[in-house]
Parts: C-alpha cells; structure tokens; sequence
C-alpha cells in the first residue's frame, strides 16, 4: 500500500507529534528523490528498528553550487511512491519549497572545520545548505532517529556534529554503502552515465580497495595516491578532484595508517562528478 503523500509542515508535524505521544518510535530517511537500492536500505534499516518511518523528499536548492545540476536533478515523486509501496512506510514527506524556506527566510546553519576539505573545499556552500535543510529535517519530522548512508561519509559526520551542538534530540544512524554488482558505490548520479562509462568507472572501488590493502602493509599513502591517479586516468577518469586519506573521526590528514582511518575520492567521468569512501 503506498504511504499517504504530505506537503505540509502542520500535516507531517500532526502525525508525528500523536505517534510519539503514543510511545512510538519515529524514524525520518531524508532523501532529495530519485530513489535506488541505497536509499531503500536506509528505509529497510528504518523499519527494522523505529514503528513509524518517514521519508522526506526535498531537492534542496541550498546546496546546489551549480544552477544547472539544480535544474536536472531528476524529480520521480510518482516512481518514487511505487518504490517505497512495497516498504510500509508510514508517510511520505514532500514540502513545497514555502514550508522548508518560507518569505523572509534568513538563517544558515554552518559547520565549521568538518566542511572545509574534500569536497567542501570543491563546493562552497554546499554543506551549509546541507546543514541548513537536515537541521529542519529534524525539527519539522521531530524523529527520534535519522538514518543516512556512509557514501557520503563527510556529510554523515557534519549531520552528527550539527545535531549534538544544536542539542536536537535525534539519533544518526549510520548504514553501509550500497553498491552495483560491478562495486560502484549507487548514487542517483549513476543514472547520467552512459554504458561505456558505467564499465570505466567500475575500476573506481577495485583500486580504493587495492590502496587499502597497501595501507594495512605499512605503505605511505602519497606514492600510493599518485599510482591511483594514473589508474584511474588509464581508466577513462577526467579529473581526480581529490584523492585522500583521513580519520575517520574528525576527518584530519594523514600520510600513513596509524588509527581508524578512510580513503575518500571524488572523480569526474563522463561529465559526471561520483564520490566514494572505504574504511581502511
């Protein structure tokens, strides 16, 4: 049975208020759309763990540096709906731009440190738009718990740093990356790649995992990174917009593996931009 479709903050906020007075549990799994086999693992883990889940769809103009990608980033709400049929989700939320940045609206929210490297250093702004629209995911929803997927890996720890410096009560949920039977890691990007790249940057988690088990031997990781690059430019990659390893708590620089760590990449092919992380 599909979830009944809400846009307004007074509706979504109405339901979640009489479950939570009932002693329910209530998950939100934010997503801007375009729903694939990631997302609804965060919906599995959702149900598995809460009694009531939503799942908010919102393409949030705030953390688009690039007016175009705003413009093509797919909008599928009705093929969206049917996915999650099957799921038993208990609301689907997709405000209108009004209900989420209303006339006159005038705050950001930003997280400093965390978002100055790796891809916010690509993209600046993005992670304030980020911060700004999960902060109100949270607030609108009032969900006990949030779920979200470790491909985007920074965005995860700059969510979990937000929500426990503004004191919203919520959980993080942290959920394995999904990936292609070929080990690329699934992104709603995926879909703009055409077959030939699809294939090419198949190569992206085989050489990350490669890099990792070097890292484990006792390999510093610069000569490792710049054989990387040259693989992944044999491999049909364009560009390599960063290439790095970091604690995997607080995301600082590292030369070689001396505490819980991740390998972290964002590479353009095919004129689209894919991100991954591993645990080294």
């Amino acid at each position: 049975m599909t979830a009944p479709i809400l846009r307004q903050l007074c509706e979504i906020r109405e339901l979640s208020t009489g479950w939570k007075r009932a002693g329910q549990t209530v998950a939100v799994v934010p997503t801007m759309g375009a729903l694939h086999a990631g997302h609804l693992s965060l919906v599995q883990a959702a149900k598995a763990q809460c009694d009531r889940v939503i799942v908010w769809i919102f393409v949030n103009p705030k953390q688009f540096n690039n007016p175009e990608d705003l413009k093509n980033y797919p909008r599928t709400e009705h093929d969206d709906a049917k996915k999650l049929a099957p799921y038993g989700v208990d609301a689907i939320y997709v405000p209108d731009v009004d209900q989420v940045y209303p006339d006159g609206f005038a705050t950001t929210v930003s997280v400093t440190g965390l978002t100055d490297v790796l891809c916010g250093a690509h993209r600046p702004g993005h992670f304030d738009g980020v911060a700004t629209v999960v902060s109100k995911i949270f607030l609108q929803t009032g969900a006990d718990r949030a779920y979200f997927g470790e491909k985007d890996y920074q965005q995860l720890q700059i969510v979990r740093r937000m929500a426990t410096d503004l004191d919203i009560p919520i959980d993080v949920i942290a959920c394995p990356t999904v990936r292609e039977p070929s080990g690329l890691a699934m992104s709603s990007r995926n879909l703009r790649l055409s077959e030939d790249a699809m294939r090419q940057a198949a190569n992206l988690y085989p050489i990350l995992n490669d890099m990792a088990a070097e890292l484990r031997d006792g390999t510093v990781f610069r000569p490792l990174a710049d054989r990387a690059r040259a693989r992944l430019n044999e491999a049909g990659f364009d560009e390599i917009e960063y290439l790095d390893l970091r604690r995997a708590d607080g995301l600082a620089a590292m030369d070689h593996l001396d505490a819980p760590a991740r390998l972290f990449i964002a590479a353009w092919i095919d004129g689209v931009r894919l991100i991954d992380n591993i645990a080294v």
